[in-house]
């Protein structure tokens, strides 16, 4: 379902930048910096200011992040950033480099980039997370599709991690397309509590150059991440009715592995392509015998 969104950056709304600033204003009680308090951002002489586009990040204590984050989209009309309650130094970060800092309570990925997207000046927004970063030749040709006039409406972009010391060109995360850059009237981000994704009710085009991700920052960071992910997706498909049986358990991850090791050539990347393909199977081991877990808890299983 496609939601109304009651603020544009549509020209025969505001018919100008300008305008859309005017109305960002208007909504200062919602802010935690005045537009004064926010120093101007040097912008890449090589990159102008691409119209009409507004780039969104949702924050939670990402004091290490944040930063280089919003520096790789300073280039963009509108850098907005929506945080839900650090306690670290993220917001005064943010608030050095983006154009608004906006408060608001933690209420699931989807349901939060919806509200950015919302507060957003522009129809065309590109969504990052604080661990992802717009390289230079991803930048020019965001520009350039803004320039002459998207074709479609909505776009899919590579994403390629960097991992272990390595960007790692294999497994089942790469080219992992992650449809980020989206006319916002004729679409919505998912309310799932992970793996949120954004449904385009129109046409969807794929870019050529990656995203860049910064996802872990040891195998540690990795391990506690997967832990979390795996709770929020075994709550969620225990909630949809779905069950977990010993091929969920015993198969699943087997062949988890050898799609991401052989088939999609994880092998390639070494001791990383190596290590990526048996924690990517463990996430579906994990996941699945969590939603067992709940099953015999609630009296499902026995």
């Amino acid at each position: 379902m496609v939601q109304d969104i009651p603020l544009g950056g549509n020209r025969s709304i505001h018919g100008s930048v300008a305008e859309a600033v005017v109305v960002s204003m208007a909504r200062v009680h919602l802010e935690w910096g005045s537009p004064e308090q926010t120093p101007p951002i040097a912008v890449n002489d090589r990159l102008a200011l691409v119209p009409d586009l507004s780039v969104i990040i949702i924050t939670k204590n990402e004091v290490e992040n944040v930063s280089a984050a919003l520096k790789s989209v300073a280039w963009a009309n509108e850098r907005l950033v929506v945080d839900s309650g650090s306690t670290d130094d993220t917001v005064s970060i943010a608030r050095r480099y983006a154009d608004r800092v906006v408060s608001h309570a933690w209420e699931g990925y989807g349901a939060q980039k919806n509200f950015a997207t919302r507060l957003a000046a522009n129809d065309w927004v590109l969504s990052i997370d604080a661990d992802e970063r717009v390289p230079q030749s991803l930048a020019e040709e965001i520009q350039d599709l803004m320039r002459t006039g998207p074709s479609k409406d909505g776009y899919r972009i590579p994403r390629m991690t960097r991992y272990l010391g390595r960007w790692i060109r294999s497994t089942d995360w790469y080219p992992d397309p992650q449809l980020r850059l989206y006319n916002r009237r004729v679409s919505c981000w998912s309310a799932s509590p992970a793996h949120e994704s954004v449904t385009v009710d129109g046409s969807v085009g794929l870019l050529r150059s990656a995203l860049h991700h910064h996802a872990y920052r040891d195998l540690s960071h990795h391990l506690d991440t997967i832990d979390r992910y795996t709770t929020l997706v075994a709550n969620q498909m225990l909630a949809d009715g779905r069950r977990a049986g010993w091929t969920d358990l015993f198969v699943r991850p087997q062949l988890t592995f050898l799609r991401n090791y052989v088939i999609r050539l994880g092998v390639r990347d070494g001791y990383p392509g190596l290590i990526v393909s048996l924690l990517n199977s463990y996430y579906v081991l994990l996941k699945y015998a969590k939603l067992w877990e709940q099953q015999r808890s609630k009296g499902s299983d026995h």
